[in-house]
């Protein structure tokens, strides 16, 4: 397996080539190949880009179509067939059903091209300067959404400090007993409290990057009525918990709760082709034509896929299938912290966005290494990257999500046999730690997340 010319050539910034140290070629489903002929099982699926798998047949197709056909393909923001035809579908298929009104901006295609719009929006339509986040929050890589970002290795990302955030704990920081919802209320209601009113509160419904940490309804519902009470937007980061990977295609379905403005992004092509887009409540509309605007916001092969997937919320077997996949990976999550409670302390998430708070991260180091020589992707999350993530693809199969189960059981019960793996895997063995906190320092990757 040749990956000299990676090591030659490229930055070191790169992460997930030395933690998975082949040569990728195809793939299909929850499954891929590399150069060499094995197989392995995905449950990182593009850290959450590729929720509906690698190559859906459904998604793929109509854009092979679209390429064949000569059809335009950048068109920044001017008016196409394809543009128009995503537009009418996801108002039919996603936000009706739903009951949700809202107007679709086209930022740039990442991730966090869509939160640095909605931060300026909510800047601009309230006057205001300040945000409150989360600790453990993950929102991009760009300045702005580094700013409201609550990990550690982030901070010095940019070169400038990071100014206008006030940092609130999350639902249950640090350990259940602090109220946060309540805080935010009083303190915002309080001329004495020193904290200004914000303009915006941002928010994940589950924190990807940050551990798996999940609000609850109740939570989450008492943030929506606190915005309403002080006037402040509500702005649901839905990018990684988005587009299906809770089971539901909005995150915050299940809370019953309807966000000001709501960003979109990894899965939303159903394909891996890069597109964002940011929900906003009609009325907060208030952007000058020309004001934020973006090269590559108007990629017509991401709109005829990310119309294919739409489709497919219209589809009551599809829907009742993620449903069932939802429940048995939760019960197979549930076995597991049964099976070795010397090494998980807990499960984490919901629906088919779920975790296992291990012990260590040596250990998430040495499951990581296990299950990737016996053919199972998988990545850490967390502060101290001691989450083992788990993000098949939500249109997984019953045999290819039983099979990814068994390798990773396997792999935790070399652990407790003791007998775990000595390969090196660069980035994730506790042999490695010095090297992989010197690089965290320097790029944050122990994020995993690219926006």
């Amino acid at each position: 397996m040749n990956t000299d010319v990676f090591s030659a050539h490229e930055s070191n910034v790169r992460r997930y080539g030395p933690s998975f140290p082949t040569v990728f070629t195809k793939a299909l489903g929850a499954t891929i190949w590399d150069e060499m002929g094995k197989t392995y099982i995905d449950f990182l699926v593009g850290s959450g880009a590729l929720n509906y798998g690698h190559n859906n047949p459904n998604i793929v197709a109509p854009g092979i179509d679209y390429l064949a056909g000569g059809n335009i393909l950048l068109s920044l923001d001017m008016y196409t067939a394809a543009k128009r035809e995503f537009i009418e579908v996801f108002v039919e298929s996603i936000l009706k059903p739903r009951g949700l009104s809202y107007k679709i901006q086209f930022p740039g295609p990442t991730g966090t091209n869509a939160n640095e719009a909605a931060l300026a929006l909510a800047r601009k339509y309230t006057r205001r300067s300040s945000v409150m986040a989360f600790t453990n929050a993950f929102h991009g890589m760009s300045l702005g959404s580094l700013a409201v970002s609550g990990s550690a290795s982030t901070k010095d990302l940019g070169g400038v400090p990071r100014h206008d955030v006030i940092r609130i704990p999350y639902d249950s920081y640090p350990n259940g007993a602090f109220d946060s919802a309540s805080y935010i209320d009083h303190v915002l209601g309080d001329p004495g409290s020193g904290i200004e009113k914000p303009a915006a509160i941002i928010l994940e419904t589950i924190q990807a990057e940050g551990g798996m940490n999940s609000g609850s309804a109740a939570w989450l519902a008492e943030i929506q009525r606190i915005c309403r009470k002080h006037g402040v937007v509500l702005i649901v980061d839905d990018i990684q918990a988005g587009a299906g990977r809770t089971g539901k295609f909005f995150s915050f379905e299940f809370a019953k709760i309807e966000p000001d403005i709501v960003c979109l992004s990894k899965s939303l092509s159903g394909s891996g082709s890069p597109l964002s887009i940011v929900l906003i409540r009609p009325d907060m509309d208030i952007w000058n034509p020309g004001e934020h605007s973006g090269t590559f916001r108007g990629n017509n092969l991401a709109f005829v896929t990310a119309g294919a997937m739409c489709k497919m919320w219209s589809d009551r077997q599809f829907t009742d299938r993620v449903e069932r996949t939802s429940v048995e990976l939760q019960r197979h999550l549930d076995r597991l912290v049964t099976k070795f409670p010397q090494h998980i302390e807990q499960k984490r998430g919901r629906g088919l966005m779920a975790g296992l708070k291990c012990r260590s991260q040596a250990l998430v180091g040495r499951v990581h290494d296990a299950a990737f020589e016996k053919g199972l992707l998988i990545e850490s999350s967390g502060p101290n990257r001691d989450v083992i993530k788990v993000l098949p693809p939500i249109t997984i199969t019953d045999d290819e999500l039983n099979h990814g189960f068994a390798i990773l059981t396997h792999a935790l019960q070399e652990q407790a046999n003791g007998d775990g793996p000595t390969i090196s895997s660069a980035s994730h063995l506790a042999a490695d730690d010095q090297r992989a906190n010197r690089r965290d320092q320097h790029c944050g990757d122990h994020l995993g997340l690219e926006r």
